[in-house]
């Protein structure tokens, strides 16, 4: 595990371009953290590096958006309304695994059933401070 501090937005826009030319097509970052402490703001930074010109938003009342037009298809899930597992296969989560980067927020309901590698980032945020734990399998972890 390797901790950031996100001082500033410019940090978290420093972590996606980091990270975007690692991402291979079929990688799963999973995001964790409360309200507000930076998952969305993340993904759109993500984006942008990936090279998608797209506006990126939450995906809260439609639970997936997918992006185009980058280097790798993006595919941007936030999970927080889904109450069981059921409602995930409805989704048509595992159709789309393979084919680009996905990003999940509020994955508890599916960490468990994703067959791939994940990156999991924990975003926090004290109300002052803000910083993430990057928690890489064995596949990402070089890169940390």
């Amino acid at each position: 595990m390797k901790t950031l501090n996100l001082s500033t937005e410019q940090d978290t826009i420093d972590l996606a371009k980091y990270l975007a030319p690692l991402l291979k097509e079929g990688d799963i970052i999973t995001l964790f953290g409360d309200l507000g402490s930076g998952k969305t703001f993340f993904v759109k930074q993500l984006g942008k590096a990936l090279g998608i010109e797209e506006e990126i938003d939450s995906p809260s009342f439609v639970l997936m958006k997918e992006y185009s037009g980058g280097r790798l298809p993006l595919y941007h899930l936030d999970l927080y309304r889904l109450r069981n597992k059921e409602e995930i296969y409805c989704l048509g989560l595992f159709d789309i695994l393979e084919q680009g980067i996905t990003v999940i927020e509020w994955p508890l309901l599916v960490n468990d059933l994703l067959p791939y590698q994940t990156l999991k980032l924990e975003f926090h945020f004290d109300g002052k401070k803000r910083w993430v734990d990057i928690i890489p399998d064995k596949e990402h972890s070089p890169y940390f």
